[in-house]
């Protein structure tokens, strides 16, 4: 699978194979494993039942890297509404953005301006927006644009992918700026190796490394918050002895796992008296995240190859 993995990464922005691939009616169906749907209200719907079950949600508006102003324009406005929807129905759910998907490439100052609106509507409704991390080449301006919002804006956090060899870095200078509030997670893209680890122990060794920034004396006075997102269960392990053995209240951090993945281990977890945070995406631009987690797990591809042969 190490060589499957980079292959469907890159098949993820393959836009003729997306086209084939989204026709396909399997697909659609497999998808619905990972996605809650195409609608806001598929989405609204979902988290509501997450949150009947004692689970959190973060939700994600499918789509990335968007080549004009005007559909970052329409993304935000589908933030704006998804905001509202969520107040309305009492939904436990914060939101998660992709700044290239709000114009990141069409200029950071457009970008800057257009994610605003998502975080000071967040803001009046007394919620939260995470700006996701995506491939290496958006680090530094994603990071930037954070700084920038934290200037004006307490309500919101940042996504560290671990396997990079800055992140460390990233997480403690983050921490003594006072605004460390972080999704911490393994990494999901195709990064080289002079930039990123390779070997899987050896980014679970760098997610528990900044898991242990968060959480020792000098994260947690400078209010450091670690959402930690991985179904790995060394990581979680990790952090829950970490936290018991120096009195960590489990205030100070959350396990996220996504949607349809490993839902007996988040129960679980819930009962054990942690909070849980589900990442729930919808939307019709569902091609990319689902090649990226046919990337994660040899079952999932698997999975989809049996159904597709016998579709």
């Amino acid at each position: 699978m190490s060589v499957m993995r980079p292959a469907l990464i890159a098949l993820s922005r393959n836009r003729t194979v997306q086209d084939l691939i989204v026709r396909i009616p399997v697909s659609r169906r497999m998808a619905r494993r990972f996605v809650a749907g195409e609608t806001l209200a598929d989405a609204i719907a979902a988290v509501l039942s997450l949150n009947d079950q004692g689970l959190l949600a973060t939700l994600d508006h499918l789509g990335e890297n968007v080549t004009s102003e005007t559909d970052a324009i329409a993304a935000a406005d589908e933030y704006l509404l998804a905001l509202e929807a969520l107040n309305i129905a009492g939904a436990a759910s914060n939101v998660s953005v992709k700044l290239t998907q709000m114009g990141l490439d069409l200029g950071e100052d457009f970008c800057y301006a257009n994610v605003s609106r998502i975080v000071r509507k967040a803001a009046e409704a007394g919620n939260f927006v995470r700006i996701d991390m995506e491939g290496s080449p958006t680090t530094e301006r994603t990071l930037g644009i954070y700084r920038r919002l934290r200037r004006q804006f307490g309500n919101c956090g940042i996504v560290i992918q671990a396997y990079l060899h800055r992140s460390q870095a990233d997480v403690e200078a983050l921490i003594a700026e006072g605004i460390g509030h972080f999704r911490l997670c393994k990494g999901a893209y195709d990064e080289p190796a002079d930039i990123a680890y390779r070997d899987p122990a050896r980014v679970t060794l760098a997610l528990n490394e900044g898991v242990r920034a968060c959480l020792q004396p000098a994260g947690q006075a400078r209010q450091a918050y670690v959402a930690v997102a991985s179904h790995d269960e060394e990581v979680i392990n990790f952090t829950r002895a970490y936290a018991y053995q120096h009195g960590i209240p489990t205030s100070a951090y959350e396990f996220q796992m996504l949607y349809g993945i490993r839902r007996e281990l988040q129960s679980d977890l819930v009962r054990r008296g942690h909070r849980m945070r589900i990442y729930v995406p919808y939307g019709t631009h569902w091609y990319p995240y689902f090649m990226r987690r046919l990337a994660e797990r040899p079952a999932n591809l698997l999975f989809f190859l049996r159904a597709l042969v016998g579709d």
